[in-house]
């Protein structure tokens, strides 16, 4: 494992810096002992929540926001970053996303794949948490992908780059789960050789799978809730009914302890979910991608469902075909809660500029835009009350730029989360030589390693006698019978 491990290190350096950005070590955040005061100090604070500071101040202290205001005070020992002609917003929070998993996010062997769980495979190294941490990232929804009708466990993280993977999930966010509808889960570009189709392949198989394993699941339940009435009752040698890790996860769906994200495109499969989930009792907490939600926006206000969507793509594949850039915006003067998403571990690097595009496409207002990657998503993701909005009490995750974030020239400068930077654009450009050469030494390190090593002199072999061909016999002489005369 640790071969392995190196391996990806070293191919994250060299990917890294030729992306232009440098690796970041773990002392480029803060470090455990790192001060619990800090005050960030002549910045234009956008709240979100309550509006914008000019010349404003935030105190950060244990990790939360103290204080928000003009004029505020630096304490004894407090860490004061000047943040004088720059903005500061609270941290973007990515409700779709596939970074830090180990391997595969697809466990798409079966239909209904809820057994699976990404929380077990996070990678802390994975080196697109610091990309992402570098254009302002703080919190994002990583998701299992979508080859099911019903797929695995998703899981909330926040990008603390340099810890261990267990410090990764976001404390107290409620777990959810990944549906898929449409294309991907009917498997129309995709097969594997030598094997048969995997049902379902059709859009009514897909909604008769959700269908079907909420019935097994809501028979489970009962079986349960049967078993621990009896045994409240004062039963004696019961039986409790066989442990299903399938239909775990869905009981807690239909229970309202784990949320629904379900991937989707067109109108009439996302009236379709909406149906099953009425059917069955329990809602769907978003839906992703949603690109003809503009289409049944009414519908999906009513249903109180949250859409997490592209700012901008559209007709890259046929289910995609009526999906339009005012999408966002559209289902916003709805009254649908509404983010926009990367899907994309690059796309995440920009996503400040991804929501400014609804301010062209569709008219929203600056505040509007600054919520699909702050507040709203948070309020998708059940962490609104920890983080979305620059408020005292909250989580101190923030992004402070050298620009206006949604301007098309904003660099992100720091990036802080639980009131720990860790992001810093200076100390990565000073630490960039460094790195090359550390980079430059383990590439060297790995060459010298897979060198062809010169083999040892074996012994001559025997070679095998060779046999020379047999000869045919000859005929015998004519001799004469009589006398030995001719």
């Amino acid at each position: 494992m640790r071969g392995a491990t190196m391996m990806r290190t070293i191919a994250g350096l060299a990917i890294t810096f030729c992306a232009g950005v440098a690796p970041h070590a773990l002392n480029a955040a803060n470090p455990p002992g790192a001060p619990s005061v800090i005050l960030i100090q002549n910045a234009t604070v956008l709240t979100v929540s309550h509006g914008t500071i000019e010349h404003g101040s935030i105190l950060i202290k244990d990790g939360k926001i103290a204080e928000v205001g003009q004029s505020i005070k630096a304490p004894q020992d407090a860490q004061v970053i000047d943040a004088a002609g720059q903005f500061v917003m609270p941290g973007i929070i990515d409700c779709h996303s596939h970074i830090a998993v180990d391997g595969s996010v697809n466990e798409g062997s079966v239909s209904v794949s809820s057994m699976a769980n990404i929380a077990e495979v996070l990678d802390s190294d994975d080196i697109d948490i610091y990309r992402d941490l570098a254009g302002g990232v703080t919190a994002a929804n990583i998701l299992h992908g979508s080859a099911n009708a019903i797929g695995g466990q998703t899981v909330v993280i926040k990008l603390r780059w340099g810890q261990p993977s267990a410090k990764l999930p976001f404390e107290g966010a409620l777990p959810g789960i990944k549906f898929a509808l449409g294309e991907n889960p009917k498997r129309s570009n995709f097969s594997l050789p030598g094997q048969p189709k995997r049902y379902p392949a059709t859009r009514m198989g897909v909604e008769e799978t959700i269908r079907g394993a909420f019935t097994e699941a809501r028979d489970y339940r009962k079986a349960w809730d049967d078993y621990n009435k009896r045994v409240s009752a004062g039963g004696k040698n019961l039986i409790p009914p066989r442990r299903d890790l399938k239909l775990d996860p869905l009981v807690e769906v239909l229970e309202g302890k784990r949320y629904v994200h379900a991937h989707c495109y067109r109108e009439d499969e996302i009236l379709m979910l909406l149906r099953v989930a009425k059917e069955f009792g329990f809602k769907v907490r978003t839906f992703q991608h949603v690109l003809e939600g503009y289409k049944v926006a009414d519908e999906l206000a009513a249903a109180g469902v949250g859409a997490s969507t592209f700012s901008d793509w559209w007709a890259y594949k046929v289910e995609a075909y009526d999906a339009i850039p005012y999408n966002a915006a559209l289902m916003t003067r709805r009254g649908v809660n509404v983010s926009i998403n990367s899907d994309d571990a690059e796309e995440a690097t920009h996503l400040n500029q991804e929501a400014a595009k609804s301010m062209k496409f569709g008219g929203l207002s600056y505040d509007e835009a600054l919520k699909l990657v702050t507040l709203n998503p948070a309020i998708q993701l059940g962490i609104d009350k920890r983080v979305g909005s620059i408020d005292v009490g909250k989580d101190a995750d923030l992004v402070i730029y050298n620009h206006d974030p949604l301007s098309a020239y904003a660099v992100v400068q720091k990036t802080v989360i639980d009131g720990r930077v860790y992001f810093d654009r200076q100390r990565d450009i000073a630490q960039r030589p460094e790195r090359e050469n550390e980079k430059k030494a383990l590439l060297e390190k790995e060459k010298k390693s897979t060198e062809k090593k010169p083999d040892a002199k074996k012994p001559e072999e025997k070679k095998p006698e060779e046999k020379k061909p047999e000869e045919k016999p000859k005929p015998p002489a004519l001799v004469a019978s009589t006398g030995g005369a001719l």
